[in-house]
């Protein structure tokens, strides 16, 4: 699964994340950057203060008892359950008594808009004489069999109130050793959060949608279950519908008619976790292909595997979206996928259909269900995207496809392994969009993106080691973030170059064949690594997976009197935050000059191991000195690259001159990381930005360079300086960008698109003036209703609308769609006035579940628009009075982006920090709501040191 990546591009206020940021997951749902970038990335679901807990997020943990709940007895132990918060030793005593689970389900979905009807019947063996539960987050439960007495009066814990207690569970106890057979009847109810059985009202059409999403533990909101990765098991659903209306599901569908209704029947055969059974319902358009081609067999590929196989392949969506469904680019990219992996997994494809349906108010950015992948459906573009929108789209098709091997197939034990599985997803996307798709510079953007939210989250105090202890889930769902993903993808890219890429691959062919259909742990994939590298890797993943933080690598050059190389030495500070730990890093050291034609071109490259706080590197004593030393070449490794002054000065002078994309990219990161570390002042920062951005050509480097430069105009710059000189600065660079670009072109649509992100100058005025009354801003933007709500949510927060109230009516008229309708709630909450922010403040802080997650996700998106932080500071000292009962009221998904999207970041007053730490130091409070104030403290703490370093840099 992928956390959120941005689909709009806002370069100060911004949903990012990237999990399959599918992924997202019950996880990094929505992450606003304001305007801190990708940042905020790393906060994700966090716990709701149940559980035994440890400081995970860089603040005084609480150890909490567990609440008194039923009791799992096996072989004369006896443990603590929780069901609706499981914990990995929970989860282990299950899993020890039961086995050979098979679920018959029964869905009837006909039953009105609130709740729907759910029977499971559960087939299974106790392993031993023991008592457990099943798992159920339900209404109301109506009966319970086993083995065909009724056990309702004892197996449902109830509330004071009488009502059930779902965090308890079903109970069973007194199992006898043997097969059972249990009936769970229930009333469950249908979600507006994105989690379980998510119900949608297309406001377009209204036409109603349906779709599951259950990681990390949520296909307890549809039936009753053993709701952990490592029971695996079979299922039959039959599910009652009314007529008009698909079901896509794991497996194909028969359907029969009975009683003026569908019924949909479905098997899956195979053993599969709860997490990864998925239903779609409704009157979803479709779309139909298959993939023909062969299966490279290797020595580790298992007997019995097919040359050549055929998949059968379905793109779906809602209706009214169909007609903008680029179904042909969507099944070229999922084509080249599957050629990717054949030719490199040596497994086959082994889920039959391969299904991808696009879906609407989806958390994350897409989820890896077996053979019915679920994107969110701002994924079917009804604004014109940029490549590199589409770079990002392409790149979760193939990461939820790469769980299809690694995930589905072979599927974690516990949570503690949720990084490998993110990671390698990753990684697989990053490397198979490289060879395998056009976008050949995939690895560029992993370098200018993912691991710019890598080394963000990575300083942040909420940092943790990839490897993270995940005790129980709402643990786990903390853990969705940029160290799980961007950095274990950066660690794996890292652990290639390291063992090599044949023997790489060989590892994770060995790594499928040996643990398919079943669960594996990382030590399972380490030790198929080492057999296939001859490496022992032991000492290689407490480096890189027990600890946290980033170490510094620098170059120092003696040149002779011949103007060569006498000596290169590579420095390695010790990993920070952190102990301090020294790590070993594999990296390709670049040397680089201006050639005749005054462009920077790279003459030399040496790989070498770099170990310990020094290395040399023989190999180039004797070539011609350097204007430039790159100690990660072609990136490598994880780590910060430092430019020496020298080096800083070169490429200040000559970035847009570096020929190669990903030095380019690599030296804009450098730049970039020298800001945020109080290195270099943020205006003299943009001074680089304005002099060497029209010079980039990659559409990915060029979006996150705008967005930078949002952010520290808005955050690093000092407030004076950027009202006076630093906003028609940037703005005069983007209309001269603008003007420039080809008509028509990729560049012409990036900056555009940055325009509106960026606060309102003299300059870009009349930009966004032009975009919100429909007119192309310069000759070749195609305009369409998504660039115009863009131009006109930006010329509203810039107060550059008379009647903002009126224009978004006339537009939200003209545009009829569910996203006119989001965008007009964006549009309103960025009016620049104090009783309109008031008035947003108010209705999310008093929310309680009334406002669906996307409705939440646009008002704080308008609310925290570019430039409105001036209005925002009044009320930000409301916020710390208010946020407890957020984070009580709201699921924990909402009650994340709630907390996270409303912060104060802007206001820097003593009182504001100490209205914080009040909190972040109060144990009694949820730990996750402390991570999140945390982690918001520390960007806005950043934030004031760095606009009073830049503030100094005027007297320099």
């Amino acid at each position: 699964m992928l956390p959120v990546h941005a689909v709009k591009q806002w370069p100060a206020t911004q949903i990012i994340g990237d999990r399959s940021p599918s992924c997202g997951t019950n996880v990094v749902i929505l992450v606003i950057a304001e305007p801190d970038g990708l940042s905020t990335a790393s906060s994700t679901i966090a716990d709701c203060g149940q559980g035994d807990r440890s400081d995970q997020a860089g603040v005084s943990g609480t150890t909490q008892p567990l609440p008194t709940r039923n009791l799992c007895v096996l072989k004369g132990e006896t443990v603590s359950m929780t069901s609706t918060n499981l914990t990995r030793t929970e989860a282990q005593q299950r899993a020890a008594l039961i086995d050979e689970v098979h679920y018959d389900l029964v869905l009837d979905l006909t039953t009105g808009p609130k709740t729907f009807q759910s029977t499971t019947t559960i087939t299974f063996t106790a392993k031993d004489a023991g008592s457990t539960f099943v798992d159920l987050r339900a209404a109301a439960i109506n009966t319970v069999t086993l083995d065909g007495t009724d056990i309702t009066a004892a197996a449902v814990p109830t509330t004071d109130a009488g009502d059930y207690d779902e965090t308890q569970g079903v109970l069973l106890a007194d199992l006898t050793a043997g097969k059972h057979t249990l009936v769970v009847a229930a009333d469950c109810v249908y979600s507006r959060t994105g989690q379980g059985l998510h119900r949608y009202v297309d406001p377009a059409d209204d036409r109603v949608y349906l779709y599951t999403q259950f990681e990390t533990a949520d296909a307890k909101r549809m039936f009753a279950c053993f709701d952990q990765p490592d029971i695996k098991a079979t299922y039959e659903l039959t599910i009652t519908t009314d007529t008009g209306v698909k079901v896509i599901g794991n497996a194909e569908q028969t359907v029969t008619e009975k009683d003026g209704k569908l019924v949909h029947t479905s098997t899956i055969d195979y053993q599969l976790s709860t997490y990864l059974v998925a239903i779609c319902v409704g009157d979803y358009y479709e779309v139909r292909d298959q993939w023909q081609g062969k299966l490279t067999h290797y020595p580790q590929t298992p007997a019995g595997q097919p040359e050549e196989l055929t998949i059968p392949l379905g793109l779906y969506c809602r209706q009214s979206l169909a007609k903008h469904l680029d179904a042909e680019r969507l099944f070229t990219e999922t084509k080249q996928g599957f050629d990717f992996y054949h030719a490199n997994f040596g497994y086959a494809y082994p889920f039959g259909k391969y299904d991808q349906t696009f879906v609407p108010e989806f958390n994350m950015g897409a989820m890896e269900n077996a053979g019915c992948v679920t994107h969110r459906d701002e994924y079917v573009f009804t604004s014109t995207p940029t490549r590199a929108v589409l770079e990002r789209r392409c790149d979760t098709v193939l990461h939820e496809m790469a769980h299809m091997w690694f995930g589905d197939l072979v599927t974690m034990r516990w949570w503690d392994d949720l990084w490998l599985n993110e990671s390698f997803a990753t990684w697989a996307a990053t490397i198979s969009q490289a060879e395998a798709t056009e976008y050949d510079t995939a690895w560029v953007t992993f370098a200018n993106k993912h691991k710019a939210w890598a080394y963000e989250q990575d300083q942040l105090p909420s940092t943790h080691p990839i490897s993270a202890d995940a005790g129980d889930i709402e643990t786990v769902e903390q853990n969705f973030d940029g160290i799980t993903y961007a950095k274990g993808a950066s660690v794996l890219k890292q652990l290639q170059a390291y063992v090599g890429r044949e023997a790489f691959f060989a590892g994770v062919r060995q790594h499928f064949a040996h643990h398919a259909f079943g669960n594996a742990t990382f030590a399972d994939l380490l030790e198929s690594l080492e057999q296939a590298s001859g490496r022992d890797l032991s000492d290689w993943a407490k480096q890189w997976l027990q600890t946290t933080g980033i170490t510094p690598l620098a170059a120092t050059v003696d040149v002779d009197d011949n103007d060569r190389i006498s000596k290169l030495t590579i420095t390695q500070r010790g990993a920070a935050p952190g102990a301090g730990e020294q790590r070993d890093h594999r990296v390709a050291v670049g040397l680089y000059k201006t050639d005749d034609n005054g462009d920077v071109v790279r003459y030399r490259q040496v790989h070498v191991d770099v170990t310990g706080e020094s290395q040399t590197v023989d190999e180039l004593v004797g070539e011609a000195a350097p204007q430039l030393v790159l100690v990660n070449d072609d990136d490598l490794t994880y780590c910060m690259m430092e430019l020496d002054d020298a080096s800083t000065s070169f490429v200040a002078d000559h970035l847009g001159r570096i020929v190669d994309p990903m030095a380019r990219a690599l030296c804009w990161s450098a730049l970039w990381e020298q800001v945020r570390n109080g290195e270099m002042a943020a205006r003299n920062y943009l001074a680089i930005v304005a002099e060497h951005l029209p010079q980039e050509t990659e559409s990915s480097v060029i979006e996150r360079v705008i967005m930078n430069s949002g952010i520290a105009l808005n955050r690093y710059a000092d407030p004076q300086w950027v009202a006076d000189t630093g906003n028609e600065l940037i703005g005069n660079v983007m209309v001269t960008l603008l003007k420039q670009a080809e008509a028509g072109s990729d560049t012409q649509l990036v900056v555009t698109k940055g325009i509106t992100g960026l606060p309102v100058s003299d300059a870009t005025a009349p930009i966004v003036g032009a975009l919100a009354k429909g007119e192309a801003p310069v000759a070749g933007v195609t305009m369409d209703h998504g660039l115009q709500w863009l131009g006109l949510i930006s010329a509203i927060s810039g107060n550059r609308i008379a009647d903002p109230a009126s224009t978004i009516a006339a537009l939200r008229e003209e545009d009829n769609t569910s996203q006119g309708h989001l965008n007009a709630l964006e549009a309103a909450a960025a009016v620049p006035t104090q009783q309109a922010k008031r008035e947003i403040f108010e209705e999310i802080t008093n929310n309680t579940g009334d406002l669906s997650n996307l409705t939440i996700r646009h008002k704080l998106m308008g609310y925290n628009h570019a430039g409105s932080h001036s209005i925002t500071n009044t009320i930000g000292m409301d916020y710390f009075d208010r946020v407890t009962t957020v984070w009580k009221n709201l699921t924990p998904e909402m009650a994340l982006v709630t907390a996270t999207g409303l912060y104060p970041t802007a206001l820097t007053t003593d009182e504001a920090f100490a209205a914080a730490d009040a909190l972040i130091n109060d144990e009694s409070l949820p730990h996750g709501l402390r991570r999140v104030l945390a982690e918001r403290r520390d960007v806005a703490a950043r934030g004031k040191r760095l606009q009073a370093i830049d503030a100094q840099a005027a007297t320099a």
